[in-house]
């Protein structure tokens, strides 16, 4: 098995986001290798504590070895981020003074190929799951789900203008055979694009990230999560979230916009009778993206975007 490997992207601006502290307890919601999470632990030396998820079974192992000098300040669970309220419990913790995101697939999980998330990688299985005892995969759905539900997918969650010529095609050739890897499919989204629509980067770009959202249920709840994992920063907590696809990234600024709304009353009511108060200030106006440096050395730094929020209030 190849070596977990995964370069952390704006490790130094998420960093300074957080604004970790000695004796703080900060959240990563998606440990991966562990890097995002060495520095929080090596920053708030030596009496910060980290809690951490994963469901990836190979990042948990490598990121509990490259944490291991921080052994007995750290616990990993696997487990979606999602399932916050369950992991905190267990982990005995009600508030927090950080809480870091990272919604990007690892370097590792692209470049293994038997994992099915690269386009590139035309033989690999269509498996693109982040937790392997998921029993759904791409092929499955490629190979089951109907043509509508998969033109739903494509258009939803890939923003494919495509998607209903590429489910056709997708129905049209599982007849013919099953649909077991990612050349075959990357061979019929070509196939589905008229050439002066793939002129612009990799055509199977948007269906892959489409599949894999669907595979793995990334943007179900996701807006109840950011709301909810926000309400338990201690005041004056903060919260980082990068984002790599507009999807996630509208749906991150729409629950930090609410969280930090003061009053939602129509302005024809001369009183307020919603009773909301502003719970955030959201520190990034504009979302912070990677420096030309970093995506010269990190290509896949270049569509991430980074958003803070600080909490004001209990």
């Amino acid at each position: 098995m190849a070596t977990f490997s995964h370069i952390p992207v704006m490790l130094e601006e998420c960093m300074q986001g957080l604004a970790v502290r000695d004796g703080g307890t900060y959240f990563d919601g998606t440990v991966g290798g562990g890097n995002h999470s060495y520095e929080i632990l090596r920053r708030s030396s030596p009496s910060g504590r980290l809690i951490a998820t994963d469901l990836d079974d190979e990042a948990i192992a490598a990121a509990t070895q490259k944490l291991s000098l921080f052994s007995g300040r750290f616990a990993i669970y696997k487990s979606n981020y999602k399932n916050f309220e369950q992991v905190f419990a267990q982990a005995g913790v009600d508030k927090l003074d950080g809480i870091l995101l990272d919604f990007g697939v690892s370097s590792h999980q692209l470049d293994t190929e038997e994992r099915g998330f690269a386009y590139m990688k035309k033989d690999a299985p269509l498996d693109m799951r982040m937790d392997r005892s998921n029993p759904l995969t791409a092929e499955f759905i490629l190979n089951t789900y109907t043509r509508q539900e998969i033109a739903a997918i494509l258009r939803d969650y890939g923003e494919e203008r495509f998607s209903s010529q590429i489910a056709a095609k997708v129905v049209e050739s599982r007849q013919i055979a099953p649909i077991t890897t990612c050349g075959q499919f990357v061979d019929i989204i070509e196939n589905s694009i008229p050439k002066k629509f793939r002129q612009n980067g990799p055509a199977a770009r948007k269906s892959f990230q489409a599949i894999r959202i669907a595979v793995n249920g990334e943007l179900e709840g996701l807006y109840d999560c950011v709301t909810g994992l926000t309400r338990r920063l201690k005041k004056g907590g903060r919260i980082a979230i990068l984002t790599f696809h507009s999807l996630e990234d509208r749906i991150v600024k729409r629950a930090f916009n609410e969280l930090e709304a003061d009053c939602i009353c129509p302005k024809s009511l001369p009183v307020c009778v919603c009773g909301k108060k502003k719970e955030i200030e959201v520190l990034t106006k504009k979302p912070v993206t990677a420096s030309l440096k970093e995506i010269a050395i990190n290509s896949r730094s270049k569509s991430a975007k980074l958003r803070v929020a600080q909490r004001i209030s209990e």
